[in-house]
């Protein structure tokens, strides 16, 4: 009878969770303002002195990335410095976090929680198989059975839920306000047209959204939502609502220099979601889909602004001296069985190919555009400060200005099978305790051994 009983009662929830399963719909903007919300105008660390500025973009790729990411922080945090005759730890001075996928993981703790990411972060999410406890909420719970049934709520709405609850303790966007860390970039994208987009209010303007009440588990859950694994993570468009004219704020801010074709390409990327009729809804998956590294998020604002110049002049940071890039690649590698095989592959592997290829190769153009753009950036900045004045580069000189791209990838390491070993852990929410290690002790050394990171630590003395 007690069972009987217990019966009736797990259909009657599951059949009333199917009534009202639905996705959390964001919030409407009531009125844009320009101050308010979760921006890079409004986010800046206490202890930024403008001296270096310093950006960190972790890729996706599951736990692997999470934990790459997690080890270059922990490097960042005991390395200590001087600045202003202070001793500081070179972790005090990253500006900004852009994350993608796993690496959005590791970006936002750090971002919400600060030093406490290296007291419980392995525990809550590295070193606990994530992937086995989604796994069992979708099928061993029978009220989720139903919930999935609905057409509005779906794997990555539960996802949402699991990070919500379990790792990020219901923290919003709101809270990263209160927190005063380095700004964290967390990237999506745009499931119709492909386009990379970032959960910062700027971009919610757009929308006329309120991202201060949005779920970060929710966020990172968008941005990895990997296809043919996860659901997409659905948001509503209400722009329009909010007195926000986007067109007119976007020409205020590129006025007073010409567009390149890239700028103008990238510019025309916000009209397909300024028609809230049209477009009403918007679908995100993976960030890796549009960025697999987080890069772009800083290297498409400058290129719209039509240069670095643009970007800090005017502002505290106009006088700064150096620029520092850590780009940590927790990248695959190509599966070349089939190579050896004359007959045809299965539809997973060409997936598979299709995906690595085209995420390594769009890699490699991003950070060589980063390069390229760089060298004449930083020129134009030096002419910039020293108009009317003897160029000078010695330290402190109105042209003491220098960059450093510092990457931490698997292709650094030197030993082949240990390498191999590296690109070959899965991508997954799953990875034992021993392979965590590993990839916080790789990622260590291969900070410390990078060349440009060197030179930085030698500029920086």
């Amino acid at each position: 009878m007690k069972r009987t009983i217990r019966t009736v009662l797990v259909i009657a929830a599951a059949i009333a969770a199917e009534g009202c399963a639905h996705y959390p719909i964001n919030e409407p903007l009531k009125e844009y303002k320009p101050d308010y919300g979760y921006r890079p105008m409004q986010t800046t660390r206490s202890s930024d002195t403008g001296h270096l500025i310093m950006m960190l973009c972790f890729s996706g790729g599951g736990t692997r990335a999470a934990a790459l990411s997690y080890g270059v922080l922990e490097e960042l945090a005991r390395t200590e410095i001087i600045v202003d005759g202070k001793r500081r730890r070179l972790l005090d001075e990253v500006s900004m976090i852009s994350g993608v996928s796993g690496g959005s993981f590791t970006a936002a703790y750090y971002g919400l929680f600060g030093d406490r990411i290296f007291r419980d972060f392995e525990e809550k999410f590295l070193k606990k198989d994530v992937q086995s406890d989604l796994f069992r909420a979708t099928f061993y719970n029978p009220i989720n059975w139903m919930r999935l049934a609905s057409g509005y709520f779906d794997r990555s709405d539960l996802a949402a839920e699991y990070y919500d609850e379990n790792v990020f303790e219901k923290k919003t966007f709101a809270n990263f306000s209160t927190v005063k860390g380095p700004l964290v970039v967390i990237n999506a994208t745009d499931m119709t047209y492909g386009i990379r987009m970032q959960f910062t209010q700027d971009f919610f303007d757009v929308l006329c959204s309120d991202l201060s009440t949005f779920p970060v588990g929710r966020a990172c859950a968008a941005s990895s939502a990997v296809p043919g694994v996860f659901s997409a993570i659905t948001l509503r468009n209400y722009a329009g609502t909010c007195g926000y004219d986007a067109l007119g704020e976007l020409h205020k801010r590129l006025a007073g220099h010409e567009l390149s074709d890239r700028a103008s390409f990238l510019a025309r990327n916000i009209r397909p979601f300024l028609d809230s009729k049209k477009k009403p809804y918007i679908h995100l998956i993976d960030g890796g889909v549009a960025d697999n590294l987080g890069l772009r998020a800083v290297l498409d604002k400058l290129i719209v602004r039509g240069s670095l110049w643009n970007t800090i002049r005017d502002t505290k940071i106009e006088g700064m001296h150096k620029l520092a890039f850590v780009i940590v690649n927790a990248e695959t590698e190509a599966d070349t069985i089939w190579d050896t095989q004359d007959f045809i592959p299965t539809v997973a592997a060409m997936l598979s190919s299709y995906s690595t290829i085209a995420i390594e190769r769009y890699n490699v153009e991003t950070i060589s555009l980063l390069k390229e753009q760089l060298r004449y950036w930083v020129d134009e900045v030096r002419q910039e400060r020293c108009r009317g004045r003897a160029m000078s580069t010695e330290p402190g000189a109105c042209g003491d200005f220098s960059y450093y791209i510092i990457e931490v990838k698997f292709d650094e390491v030197r030993d082949e099978q240990r390498r191999s070993y590296f690109k070959k852990l899965p991508t997954s929410f799953r990875l034992t305790a021993e392979e965590v290690d590993n990839l916080r002790s790789v990622a260590r050394r291969l900070l410390t051994e990078s060349a440009d990171y060197q030179r930085l630590l030698r500029d920086l003395k």
